[in-house]
Protein backbone atom coordinates (compact mmCIF):
# COMPACT_ATOMS: atom_id res chain seq x y z
CA UNK A 1 0.00 0.00 0.00
CA UNK A 2 1.29 3.45 -0.98
CA UNK A 3 0.59 6.45 1.25
CA UNK A 4 0.41 9.88 -0.37
CA UNK A 5 1.19 12.83 1.86
CA UNK A 6 -0.86 15.95 1.38
CA UNK A 7 0.73 17.48 -1.77
CA UNK A 8 -0.21 21.03 -0.91
CA UNK A 9 -0.22 20.78 2.88
CA UNK A 10 -3.09 23.22 3.24
CA UNK A 11 -4.89 23.92 6.47
CA UNK A 12 -8.56 24.79 6.13
CA UNK A 13 -9.63 27.62 8.34
CA UNK A 14 -13.29 26.66 8.32
CA UNK A 15 -15.83 26.70 11.05
CA UNK A 16 -16.30 23.44 12.85
CA UNK A 17 -19.81 24.40 13.94
CA UNK A 18 -22.54 21.98 12.92
CA UNK A 19 -26.29 21.87 12.83
CA UNK A 20 -27.37 18.95 14.99
CA UNK A 21 -30.85 17.57 14.53
CA UNK A 22 -32.61 15.72 17.29
CA UNK A 23 -32.52 11.93 17.07
CA UNK A 24 -34.73 9.53 18.97
CA UNK A 25 -31.95 8.08 21.05
CA UNK A 26 -30.84 10.34 23.89
CA UNK A 27 -27.44 8.77 23.75
CA UNK A 28 -24.99 10.32 21.30
CA UNK A 29 -23.74 7.67 18.93
CA UNK A 30 -20.24 7.61 17.56
CA UNK A 31 -19.16 6.68 14.06
CA UNK A 32 -18.35 3.18 15.24
CA UNK A 33 -22.00 2.45 16.00
CA UNK A 34 -23.38 2.72 12.48
CA UNK A 35 -23.01 0.36 9.57
CA UNK A 36 -21.86 1.68 6.22
CA UNK A 37 -25.22 0.80 4.68
CA UNK A 38 -27.30 2.54 7.36
CA UNK A 39 -25.34 5.76 6.93
CA UNK A 40 -26.61 6.04 3.36
CA UNK A 41 -30.15 6.53 4.63
CA UNK A 42 -29.22 9.35 6.97
CA UNK A 43 -27.06 11.01 4.35
CA UNK A 44 -30.05 12.11 2.33
CA UNK A 45 -32.88 12.96 4.73
CA UNK A 46 -34.35 16.14 3.33
CA UNK A 47 -36.80 18.98 3.44
CA UNK A 48 -36.81 19.68 -0.32
CA UNK A 49 -40.23 20.65 -1.72
CA UNK A 50 -41.88 20.39 -5.17
CA UNK A 51 -40.73 16.80 -5.50
CA UNK A 52 -40.89 14.06 -6.73
CA UNK A 53 -39.61 14.50 -10.26
CA UNK A 54 -41.11 13.06 -13.42
CA UNK A 55 -40.66 13.57 -17.16
CA UNK A 56 -42.58 15.63 -19.70
CA UNK A 57 -41.34 14.76 -23.18
CA UNK A 58 -37.60 15.54 -23.16
CA UNK A 59 -37.72 17.51 -19.92
CA UNK A 60 -37.40 16.52 -16.26
CA UNK A 61 -40.06 18.40 -14.29
CA UNK A 62 -41.18 18.84 -10.68
CA UNK A 63 -44.63 18.01 -9.30
CA UNK A 64 -45.92 21.35 -10.60
CA UNK A 65 -44.80 20.63 -14.15
CA UNK A 66 -41.90 23.11 -14.08
CA UNK A 67 -38.59 22.13 -15.58
CA UNK A 68 -35.89 21.04 -13.13
CA UNK A 69 -32.45 21.06 -14.70
CA UNK A 70 -30.17 18.57 -13.02
CA UNK A 71 -26.80 20.26 -12.53
CA UNK A 72 -25.08 17.56 -10.51
CA UNK A 73 -21.64 16.59 -9.35
CA UNK A 74 -20.54 12.99 -8.78
CA UNK A 75 -19.70 12.02 -5.21
CA UNK A 76 -17.88 8.71 -5.03
CA UNK A 77 -18.85 6.17 -2.39
CA UNK A 78 -18.18 2.98 -4.35
CA UNK A 79 -14.53 2.54 -3.35
CA UNK A 80 -13.22 -0.07 -0.90
CA UNK A 81 -14.00 1.90 2.31
CA UNK A 82 -17.64 2.14 1.09
CA UNK A 83 -18.18 5.61 2.52
CA UNK A 84 -18.66 9.00 0.90
CA UNK A 85 -15.20 10.41 0.22
CA UNK A 86 -13.99 13.46 2.11
CA UNK A 87 -15.60 12.96 5.52
CA UNK A 88 -12.14 12.68 7.06
CA UNK A 89 -11.27 16.09 5.63
CA UNK A 90 -14.26 18.30 6.39
CA UNK A 91 -17.50 18.34 8.38
CA UNK A 92 -20.40 17.08 6.32
CA UNK A 93 -22.29 20.34 6.60
CA UNK A 94 -19.30 22.23 5.25
CA UNK A 95 -19.12 19.92 2.24
CA UNK A 96 -22.84 20.26 1.57
CA UNK A 97 -22.67 24.04 1.69
CA UNK A 98 -19.74 24.05 -0.71
CA UNK A 99 -21.71 21.90 -3.14
CA UNK A 100 -24.47 24.49 -3.12
CA UNK A 101 -22.10 27.47 -3.25
CA UNK A 102 -20.57 26.09 -6.44
CA UNK A 103 -23.99 26.09 -8.08
CA UNK A 104 -24.79 22.37 -8.06
CA UNK A 105 -28.34 21.35 -7.17
CA UNK A 106 -27.79 17.60 -6.90
CA UNK A 107 -25.22 14.88 -6.47
CA UNK A 108 -24.87 11.61 -8.36
CA UNK A 109 -23.98 9.36 -5.46
CA UNK A 110 -22.12 6.21 -6.49
CA UNK A 111 -22.58 2.98 -4.52
CA UNK A 112 -21.41 -0.63 -4.91
CA UNK A 113 -23.98 -3.42 -5.20
CA UNK A 114 -22.34 -5.52 -2.49
CA UNK A 115 -22.95 -2.76 0.05
CA UNK A 116 -26.62 -3.72 0.06
CA UNK A 117 -26.43 -7.44 -0.84
CA UNK A 118 -23.35 -8.74 0.98
CA UNK A 119 -24.00 -8.93 4.73
CA UNK A 120 -20.33 -9.26 5.62
CA UNK A 121 -19.78 -5.86 4.03
CA UNK A 122 -23.10 -4.18 4.78
CA UNK A 123 -22.92 -4.94 8.49
CA UNK A 124 -19.45 -3.48 8.97
CA UNK A 125 -19.35 -0.31 11.03
CA UNK A 126 -17.49 2.63 9.56
CA UNK A 127 -14.65 2.04 11.99
CA UNK A 128 -14.43 -1.64 11.09
CA UNK A 129 -14.50 -0.87 7.37
CA UNK A 130 -11.58 1.52 7.69
CA UNK A 131 -9.66 -0.64 10.15
CA UNK A 132 -9.69 -3.63 7.80
CA UNK A 133 -8.00 -1.39 5.19
CA UNK A 134 -5.57 0.06 7.77
CA UNK A 135 -6.87 3.58 7.11
CA UNK A 136 -6.11 4.79 10.63
CA UNK A 137 -5.48 8.41 9.67
CA UNK A 138 -8.86 8.57 7.93
CA UNK A 139 -10.53 7.19 11.07
CA UNK A 140 -8.96 9.99 13.07
CA UNK A 141 -10.10 12.56 10.52
CA UNK A 142 -13.67 11.30 10.54
CA UNK A 143 -13.65 11.28 14.32
CA UNK A 144 -12.47 14.90 14.35
CA UNK A 145 -14.66 16.29 11.57
CA UNK A 146 -17.75 14.10 11.79
CA UNK A 147 -17.75 12.47 15.23
CA UNK A 148 -21.48 11.87 15.26
CA UNK A 149 -22.13 10.83 11.71
CA UNK A 150 -25.92 10.68 11.86
CA UNK A 151 -26.29 14.15 13.37
CA UNK A 152 -23.71 15.68 11.07
CA UNK A 153 -25.01 14.15 7.85
CA UNK A 154 -28.70 14.67 8.54
CA UNK A 155 -28.00 18.37 8.93
CA UNK A 156 -26.29 18.73 5.58
CA UNK A 157 -27.76 17.71 2.25
CA UNK A 158 -31.31 17.86 3.54
CA UNK A 159 -31.02 21.32 5.05
CA UNK A 160 -29.25 22.54 1.93
CA UNK A 161 -31.90 21.13 -0.44
CA UNK A 162 -29.51 19.06 -2.53
CA UNK A 163 -31.17 16.41 -4.69
CA UNK A 164 -29.61 12.95 -4.95
CA UNK A 165 -29.35 10.40 -7.75
CA UNK A 166 -28.27 6.98 -6.53
CA UNK A 167 -25.93 5.40 -9.06
CA UNK A 168 -25.17 1.69 -8.86
CA UNK A 169 -21.63 2.19 -10.01
CA UNK A 170 -20.11 -1.25 -9.60
CA UNK A 171 -20.70 -4.54 -7.73
CA UNK A 172 -17.40 -5.27 -5.97
CA UNK A 173 -16.14 -2.08 -4.25
CA UNK A 174 -13.17 -0.48 -5.98
CA UNK A 175 -12.13 1.83 -8.78
CA UNK A 176 -14.09 1.66 -12.02
CA UNK A 177 -13.99 0.90 -14.94
CA UNK A 178 -12.41 -1.45 -17.47
CA UNK A 179 -13.68 -3.98 -19.98
CA UNK A 180 -12.25 -6.87 -17.95
CA UNK A 181 -12.92 -5.88 -14.34
CA UNK A 182 -15.72 -8.42 -13.91
CA UNK A 183 -18.29 -5.68 -13.21
CA UNK A 184 -19.10 -4.63 -16.75
CA UNK A 185 -22.13 -6.55 -17.97
CA UNK A 186 -24.79 -9.01 -16.95
CA UNK A 187 -23.21 -12.41 -16.32
CA UNK A 188 -19.73 -11.10 -15.55
CA UNK A 189 -17.91 -12.45 -12.48
CA UNK A 190 -19.29 -9.80 -10.13
CA UNK A 191 -22.48 -8.99 -12.02
CA UNK A 192 -25.20 -11.51 -11.27
CA UNK A 193 -28.44 -10.10 -12.77
CA UNK A 194 -30.70 -11.57 -10.08
CA UNK A 195 -28.52 -10.25 -7.26
CA UNK A 196 -28.44 -6.88 -9.02
CA UNK A 197 -32.24 -6.67 -9.12
CA UNK A 198 -32.35 -7.66 -5.45
CA UNK A 199 -29.90 -4.88 -4.63
CA UNK A 200 -31.80 -2.28 -6.64
CA UNK A 201 -35.02 -3.29 -4.91
CA UNK A 202 -33.46 -3.00 -1.46
CA UNK A 203 -31.93 0.38 -2.23
CA UNK A 204 -35.13 1.74 -3.75
CA UNK A 205 -37.08 0.51 -0.71
CA UNK A 206 -34.56 2.02 1.71
CA UNK A 207 -35.06 5.47 0.20
CA UNK A 208 -38.79 5.31 -0.40
CA UNK A 209 -40.09 8.43 1.31
CA UNK A 210 -36.73 10.21 1.42
CA UNK A 211 -37.87 13.18 -0.61
CA UNK A 212 -34.68 14.46 -2.15
CA UNK A 213 -33.59 11.08 -3.48
CA UNK A 214 -35.08 11.85 -6.89
CA UNK A 215 -33.58 9.22 -9.18
CA UNK A 216 -31.78 5.91 -9.49
CA UNK A 217 -29.24 5.21 -12.20
CA UNK A 218 -29.51 1.46 -12.55
CA UNK A 219 -25.95 0.65 -13.59
CA UNK A 220 -22.89 2.65 -14.47
CA UNK A 221 -21.27 2.21 -17.91
CA UNK A 222 -22.35 -1.24 -19.21
CA UNK A 223 -19.35 -2.59 -21.12
CA UNK A 224 -17.08 -5.50 -21.91
CA UNK A 225 -17.02 -8.53 -24.20
CA UNK A 226 -20.40 -9.84 -23.04
CA UNK A 227 -22.35 -6.66 -23.74
CA UNK A 228 -25.25 -7.04 -26.17
CA UNK A 229 -28.51 -5.29 -26.93
CA UNK A 230 -30.78 -8.25 -26.19
CA UNK A 231 -29.60 -8.66 -22.60
CA UNK A 232 -29.51 -4.90 -22.11
CA UNK A 233 -33.23 -4.66 -22.84
CA UNK A 234 -34.04 -7.82 -20.89
CA UNK A 235 -32.40 -6.80 -17.65
CA UNK A 236 -32.67 -3.01 -17.78
CA UNK A 237 -36.43 -3.33 -18.19
CA UNK A 238 -36.57 -5.78 -15.26
CA UNK A 239 -34.43 -3.49 -13.13
CA UNK A 240 -36.57 -0.46 -13.97
CA UNK A 241 -39.75 -2.31 -13.04
CA UNK A 242 -38.23 -3.49 -9.76
CA UNK A 243 -37.14 0.02 -8.78
CA UNK A 244 -40.47 1.58 -9.71
CA UNK A 245 -42.39 -1.08 -7.80
CA UNK A 246 -40.32 -0.46 -4.67
CA UNK A 247 -40.18 3.34 -5.01
CA UNK A 248 -42.51 4.92 -7.60
CA UNK A 249 -41.27 8.42 -6.75
CA UNK A 250 -37.84 8.20 -8.37
CA UNK A 251 -37.02 8.57 -12.04
CA UNK A 252 -35.21 5.53 -13.44
CA UNK A 253 -32.07 6.27 -15.44
CA UNK A 254 -30.69 3.82 -17.99
CA UNK A 255 -27.10 4.04 -19.23
CA UNK A 256 -26.02 2.98 -22.71
CA UNK A 257 -23.51 0.38 -23.85
CA UNK A 258 -19.78 0.87 -24.50
CA UNK A 259 -19.05 2.73 -21.24
CA UNK A 260 -22.30 4.67 -21.51
CA UNK A 261 -21.55 6.13 -24.92
CA UNK A 262 -23.95 4.18 -27.13
CA UNK A 263 -27.73 4.43 -26.99
CA UNK A 264 -28.18 4.24 -30.75
CA UNK A 265 -30.13 0.99 -30.46
CA UNK A 266 -33.09 2.84 -28.89
CA UNK A 267 -33.86 4.10 -32.42
CA UNK A 268 -34.75 0.56 -33.44
CA UNK A 269 -36.42 -0.74 -30.27
CA UNK A 270 -38.03 1.22 -27.47
CA UNK A 271 -37.84 0.41 -23.78
CA UNK A 272 -41.15 -1.16 -22.75
CA UNK A 273 -42.31 -0.42 -19.21
CA UNK A 274 -45.62 -0.71 -17.39
CA UNK A 275 -45.28 2.85 -16.09
CA UNK A 276 -44.69 6.19 -17.78
CA UNK A 277 -43.30 9.61 -16.99
CA UNK A 278 -40.24 8.29 -15.14
CA UNK A 279 -37.74 7.18 -17.82
CA UNK A 280 -34.45 9.03 -18.39
CA UNK A 281 -31.50 7.91 -20.52
CA UNK A 282 -27.87 8.43 -19.52
CA UNK A 283 -24.73 8.94 -21.60
CA UNK A 284 -21.09 9.64 -20.67
CA UNK A 285 -18.54 11.69 -22.60
CA UNK A 286 -14.90 12.43 -21.73
CA UNK A 287 -12.03 13.74 -23.83
CA UNK A 288 -10.27 10.38 -23.54
CA UNK A 289 -13.46 8.72 -24.80
CA UNK A 290 -12.49 10.16 -28.18
CA UNK A 291 -8.91 8.88 -27.85
CA UNK A 292 -6.12 9.79 -25.44
CA UNK A 293 -4.40 12.08 -27.96
CA UNK A 294 -7.07 12.70 -30.60
CA UNK A 295 -7.54 16.33 -29.67
CA UNK A 296 -3.78 16.93 -29.74
CA UNK A 297 -2.93 15.10 -32.95
CA UNK A 298 -5.79 16.34 -35.14
CA UNK A 299 -7.28 19.72 -36.03
CA UNK A 300 -9.59 20.80 -33.18
CA UNK A 301 -12.37 21.96 -35.50
CA UNK A 302 -12.36 18.64 -37.32
CA UNK A 303 -12.29 16.64 -34.09
CA UNK A 304 -15.13 18.63 -32.53
CA UNK A 305 -17.26 18.21 -35.62
CA UNK A 306 -16.57 14.48 -35.73
CA UNK A 307 -17.15 13.66 -32.06
CA UNK A 308 -20.19 15.93 -31.75
CA UNK A 309 -21.74 14.16 -34.74
CA UNK A 310 -21.02 10.81 -33.08
CA UNK A 311 -22.63 11.95 -29.84
CA UNK A 312 -25.72 13.23 -31.63
CA UNK A 313 -26.03 9.97 -33.54
CA UNK A 314 -25.56 7.68 -30.54
CA UNK A 315 -27.36 9.56 -27.74
CA UNK A 316 -28.11 13.23 -28.46
CA UNK A 317 -30.85 12.30 -30.92
CA UNK A 318 -33.00 11.11 -27.99
CA UNK A 319 -34.04 14.65 -27.01
CA UNK A 320 -35.65 15.06 -30.44
CA UNK A 321 -37.54 11.82 -29.83
CA UNK A 322 -38.99 13.14 -26.59
CA UNK A 323 -36.67 11.56 -23.99
CA UNK A 324 -34.64 13.34 -21.31
CA UNK A 325 -30.90 12.75 -21.73
CA UNK A 326 -28.67 12.96 -18.66
CA UNK A 327 -24.91 13.22 -19.18
CA UNK A 328 -24.00 11.23 -16.07
CA UNK A 329 -20.26 11.84 -16.38
CA UNK A 330 -17.99 14.36 -18.06
CA UNK A 331 -14.96 16.23 -16.80
CA UNK A 332 -11.35 17.26 -17.20
CA UNK A 333 -8.07 17.46 -15.32
CA UNK A 334 -8.66 20.74 -13.51
CA UNK A 335 -4.98 21.51 -13.15
CA UNK A 336 -5.31 22.81 -16.72
CA UNK A 337 -2.26 20.94 -18.00
CA UNK A 338 -3.98 18.34 -20.19
CA UNK A 339 -4.26 19.75 -23.72
CA UNK A 340 -6.46 16.90 -24.90
CA UNK A 341 -8.96 17.57 -22.12
CA UNK A 342 -8.81 21.34 -22.46
CA UNK A 343 -9.76 21.19 -26.13
CA UNK A 344 -12.47 18.60 -25.59
CA UNK A 345 -14.25 20.54 -22.84
CA UNK A 346 -14.85 23.55 -25.10
CA UNK A 347 -16.55 21.30 -27.63
CA UNK A 348 -18.52 19.48 -24.94
CA UNK A 349 -19.81 22.67 -23.32
CA UNK A 350 -20.96 23.94 -26.71
CA UNK A 351 -22.97 20.79 -27.36
CA UNK A 352 -24.34 20.64 -23.80
CA UNK A 353 -25.50 24.27 -24.04
CA UNK A 354 -27.02 23.82 -27.48
CA UNK A 355 -29.05 20.77 -26.36
CA UNK A 356 -29.66 22.22 -22.86
CA UNK A 357 -28.84 18.85 -21.30
CA UNK A 358 -29.03 17.67 -17.70
CA UNK A 359 -25.64 16.52 -16.41
CA UNK A 360 -23.33 15.39 -13.62
CA UNK A 361 -19.71 16.50 -13.51
CA UNK A 362 -16.96 14.06 -12.49
CA UNK A 363 -16.17 14.68 -9.66
CA UNK A 364 -16.65 16.40 -6.30
CA UNK A 365 -13.80 14.38 -4.78
CA UNK A 366 -10.59 16.23 -3.98
CA UNK A 367 -8.79 13.15 -2.66
CA UNK A 368 -9.61 9.53 -1.84
CA UNK A 369 -9.28 7.54 1.35
CA UNK A 370 -7.89 4.72 -0.79
CA UNK A 371 -7.78 4.19 -4.54
CA UNK A 372 -5.96 1.40 -6.37
CA UNK A 373 -3.83 0.70 -3.29
CA UNK A 374 -2.83 4.35 -2.83
CA UNK A 375 -3.84 6.10 0.38
CA UNK A 376 -4.74 9.78 -0.03
CA UNK A 377 -4.64 9.86 -3.84
CA UNK A 378 -5.10 13.37 -5.23
CA UNK A 379 -8.01 13.56 -7.72
CA UNK A 380 -7.17 16.14 -10.36
CA UNK A 381 -10.63 15.83 -11.91
CA UNK A 382 -12.13 16.93 -8.56
CA UNK A 383 -13.79 20.30 -8.12
CA UNK A 384 -12.64 20.26 -4.48
CA UNK A 385 -8.97 20.69 -3.68
CA UNK A 386 -6.97 17.97 -1.91
CA UNK A 387 -8.12 18.95 1.59
CA UNK A 388 -11.68 19.71 0.48
CA UNK A 389 -11.12 23.31 1.58
CA UNK A 390 -12.48 24.97 -1.54
CA UNK A 391 -12.62 24.88 -5.32
CA UNK A 392 -9.60 23.39 -7.05
CA UNK A 393 -10.16 25.64 -10.07
CA UNK A 394 -12.63 28.49 -9.53
CA UNK A 395 -12.49 29.56 -13.18
CA UNK A 396 -13.83 26.17 -14.21
CA UNK A 397 -16.78 26.59 -11.84
CA UNK A 398 -17.44 29.92 -13.56
CA UNK A 399 -17.34 28.24 -16.98
CA UNK A 400 -20.03 25.70 -16.16
CA UNK A 401 -22.25 28.13 -14.26
CA UNK A 402 -24.21 29.12 -17.37
CA UNK A 403 -25.18 25.48 -17.83
CA UNK A 404 -26.42 25.12 -14.25
CA UNK A 405 -29.66 26.94 -15.12
CA UNK A 406 -32.07 25.95 -17.90
CA UNK A 407 -32.14 27.90 -21.14
CA UNK A 408 -35.63 26.66 -21.89
CA UNK A 409 -38.31 24.22 -20.78
CA UNK A 410 -41.81 24.25 -19.27
CA UNK A 411 -42.63 26.55 -16.40
CA UNK A 412 -39.79 29.05 -16.80
CA UNK A 413 -40.35 32.79 -16.56
CA UNK A 414 -40.62 32.73 -20.29
CA UNK A 415 -39.72 35.22 -22.99
CA UNK A 416 -40.36 34.69 -26.68
CA UNK A 417 -38.02 32.09 -28.25
CA UNK A 418 -34.69 33.68 -29.05
CA UNK A 419 -30.96 32.98 -29.18
CA UNK A 420 -28.15 33.64 -26.77
CA UNK A 421 -24.58 33.66 -28.08
CA UNK A 422 -22.64 31.36 -25.78
CA UNK A 423 -18.83 31.30 -25.49
CA UNK A 424 -17.71 27.88 -24.16
CA UNK A 425 -14.14 28.93 -23.30
CA UNK A 426 -15.40 31.37 -20.66
CA UNK A 427 -18.91 30.10 -19.99
CA UNK A 428 -20.20 33.62 -20.74
CA UNK A 429 -22.52 35.08 -23.38
CA UNK A 430 -22.42 38.17 -25.57
CA UNK A 431 -24.17 40.97 -23.71
CA UNK A 432 -25.20 44.47 -24.70
CA UNK A 433 -24.58 47.03 -22.01
CA UNK A 434 -25.91 49.89 -24.14
CA UNK A 435 -26.08 50.92 -27.77
CA UNK A 436 -22.94 53.05 -27.49
CA UNK A 437 -20.70 50.70 -25.52
CA UNK A 438 -18.73 47.82 -27.04
CA UNK A 439 -20.35 44.41 -26.88
CA UNK A 440 -18.87 42.31 -24.08
CA UNK A 441 -18.94 38.84 -22.67
CA UNK A 442 -21.03 38.67 -19.51
CA UNK A 443 -23.32 36.36 -17.55
CA UNK A 444 -25.72 34.50 -19.81
CA UNK A 445 -28.57 35.52 -17.51
CA UNK A 446 -27.95 39.08 -18.69
CA UNK A 447 -27.80 38.24 -22.39
CA UNK A 448 -30.07 40.29 -24.61
CA UNK A 449 -32.39 38.16 -26.81
CA UNK A 450 -30.96 37.73 -30.30
CA UNK A 451 -32.60 36.36 -33.41
CA UNK A 452 -30.82 34.74 -36.34
CA UNK A 453 -32.60 35.66 -39.54
CA UNK A 454 -32.84 33.67 -42.77
CA UNK A 455 -30.54 36.33 -44.22
CA UNK A 456 -27.92 35.25 -41.63
CA UNK A 457 -28.06 38.46 -39.64
CA UNK A 458 -27.88 38.49 -35.85
CA UNK A 459 -30.55 40.94 -34.74
CA UNK A 460 -31.73 42.54 -31.52
CA UNK A 461 -34.95 44.57 -31.43
CA UNK A 462 -35.22 47.66 -29.23
CA UNK A 463 -38.54 49.50 -29.11
CA UNK A 464 -39.46 48.14 -32.54
CA UNK A 465 -36.12 49.06 -34.15
CA UNK A 466 -33.96 46.24 -35.51
CA UNK A 467 -30.23 46.45 -34.85
CA UNK A 468 -27.84 43.94 -36.36
CA UNK A 469 -24.38 42.77 -35.39
CA UNK A 470 -21.81 44.27 -37.73
CA UNK A 471 -18.06 44.49 -38.22
CA UNK A 472 -16.13 47.27 -39.95
CA UNK A 473 -12.49 46.22 -39.79
CA UNK A 474 -10.13 43.45 -38.76
CA UNK A 475 -9.12 43.59 -35.07
CA UNK A 476 -11.77 46.11 -34.02
CA UNK A 477 -14.87 45.88 -31.87
CA UNK A 478 -18.10 44.76 -33.46
CA UNK A 479 -21.08 47.09 -33.23
CA UNK A 480 -24.85 47.28 -33.62
CA UNK A 481 -26.26 49.08 -36.67
CA UNK A 482 -29.58 49.50 -38.47
CA UNK A 483 -28.08 48.96 -41.94
CA UNK A 484 -28.07 45.18 -42.25
CA UNK A 485 -27.85 44.40 -45.97
CA UNK A 486 -24.07 44.40 -46.38
CA UNK A 487 -21.80 41.37 -46.18
CA UNK A 488 -20.30 42.67 -42.95
CA UNK A 489 -23.68 42.00 -41.31
CA UNK A 490 -24.05 38.41 -42.57
CA UNK A 491 -22.78 35.84 -40.06
CA UNK A 492 -22.37 32.18 -40.96
CA UNK A 493 -21.45 29.21 -38.79
CA UNK A 494 -18.36 27.83 -40.50
CA UNK A 495 -15.72 25.13 -39.96
CA UNK A 496 -16.38 21.51 -39.07
CA UNK A 497 -17.09 22.47 -35.46
CA UNK A 498 -19.93 24.78 -36.54
CA UNK A 499 -18.80 27.18 -33.84
CA UNK A 500 -17.07 29.92 -35.83
CA UNK A 501 -19.27 32.94 -36.59
CA UNK A 502 -17.81 34.43 -39.75
CA UNK A 503 -18.63 37.50 -41.83
CA UNK A 504 -16.94 39.32 -44.71
CA UNK A 505 -15.54 42.81 -44.68
CA UNK A 506 -16.47 45.17 -47.47
CA UNK A 507 -13.28 44.15 -49.32
CA UNK A 508 -14.40 40.52 -49.27
CA UNK A 509 -11.98 39.31 -46.58
CA UNK A 510 -13.45 36.70 -44.21
CA UNK A 511 -13.11 37.32 -40.47
CA UNK A 512 -14.46 35.60 -37.35
CA UNK A 513 -15.86 36.76 -34.04
CA UNK A 514 -13.23 36.68 -31.30
CA UNK A 515 -12.75 37.90 -27.73
CA UNK A 516 -10.18 40.46 -26.63
CA UNK A 517 -8.34 40.24 -23.31
CA UNK A 518 -10.88 42.62 -21.70
CA UNK A 519 -13.79 40.45 -22.91
CA UNK A 520 -14.70 42.89 -25.67
CA UNK A 521 -16.15 41.20 -28.76
CA UNK A 522 -13.88 41.83 -31.75
CA UNK A 523 -13.08 40.22 -35.11
CA UNK A 524 -9.89 38.50 -36.20
CA UNK A 525 -8.59 36.10 -38.81
CA UNK A 526 -10.44 32.80 -38.47
CA UNK A 527 -8.35 30.25 -36.54
CA UNK A 528 -7.72 26.58 -37.34
CA UNK A 529 -9.81 26.48 -40.50
CA UNK A 530 -7.02 24.57 -42.24
CA UNK A 531 -5.68 21.14 -41.24
CA UNK A 532 -3.36 22.66 -38.61
CA UNK A 533 -3.37 20.65 -35.36
CA UNK A 534 -1.18 23.05 -33.36
CA UNK A 535 -3.62 25.96 -33.26
CA UNK A 536 -6.29 26.65 -30.65
CA UNK A 537 -9.61 28.02 -31.95
CA UNK A 538 -11.35 28.16 -28.58
CA UNK A 539 -11.49 31.95 -28.25
CA UNK A 540 -13.47 32.01 -31.51
CA UNK A 541 -15.90 29.22 -30.67
CA UNK A 542 -19.47 30.41 -30.10
CA UNK A 543 -22.80 28.61 -29.99
CA UNK A 544 -26.18 30.05 -30.93
CA UNK A 545 -28.31 28.56 -28.15
CA UNK A 546 -32.11 28.49 -28.23
CA UNK A 547 -33.58 30.09 -25.13
CA UNK A 548 -36.88 31.18 -23.62
CA UNK A 549 -35.26 32.50 -20.45
CA UNK A 550 -36.22 36.10 -19.76
CA UNK A 551 -33.58 38.77 -19.17
CA UNK A 552 -34.73 42.23 -18.12
CA UNK A 553 -31.56 43.79 -16.75
CA UNK A 554 -29.98 44.39 -20.14
CA UNK A 555 -33.32 45.46 -21.59
CA UNK A 556 -33.51 48.25 -19.00
CA UNK A 557 -29.97 49.40 -19.75
CA UNK A 558 -30.76 49.73 -23.45
CA UNK A 559 -33.89 51.75 -22.81
CA UNK A 560 -31.84 54.70 -21.61
CA UNK A 561 -31.12 55.50 -25.25
CA UNK A 562 -34.74 55.33 -26.45
CA UNK A 563 -37.07 58.31 -26.94
CA UNK A 564 -38.01 59.79 -23.61
CA UNK A 565 -35.05 58.09 -21.95
CA UNK A 566 -32.12 59.58 -23.83
CA UNK A 567 -30.71 60.05 -27.32
CA UNK A 568 -30.10 57.21 -29.71
CA UNK A 569 -26.59 57.59 -31.15
CA UNK A 570 -26.50 59.18 -34.59
CA UNK A 571 -24.87 56.19 -36.30
CA UNK A 572 -27.82 54.05 -35.17
CA UNK A 573 -30.47 56.29 -36.72
CA UNK A 574 -28.71 57.00 -39.99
Amino acid sequence: MVVIQNPVDLICHTSKSRFFLEVKSKKSKSMGSFTTSSILLFLFLSVVTSLPLSTNSRWIVDDRGRRVKLACVNWASHMEPVLAEGLSKQPMDTIAKRIVSMGFNCIRFTWPLYLITNDSLALLTVRQSFQRLNLLESIAGIQANNPSIIDTVVSSLGVNNVMVILDNHISNPGWCCSNLDGNGFFGDKYFNPDLWITGLTRMATLFNGVTNVVGMSLRNEPRGPKQNVIDWFKYMQKGAEAVHSANPNVVVILSGLSFGRDLSFIQNQQVKLTFSGKLVFEAHWYGFSDGQTTWVNDNPNEVCGRVATYMLRTSGYLVDQGYPLFIGEFGIDQSGTNVNGNRYINCFLGVAAELDLDWALWTLVGSYYLRDGVVGLNEYYGVMDYNWCGARNSSFIQRISALQSPFRGPGLLEAKPHKVIFHPLTGLCITVKSLVHPLLLGPCTESYPWSYSPQKTLVVVVNGTHFCLQTDAFGTSVKLDIFCTYLNSKWEMISDSKMHLSAKLRDGKSICLDVASDNTIITNDCKCISKDNTCDPSSQWFKLVDSTRRSTRVERSLLQYLPGKGSVPNHLVG
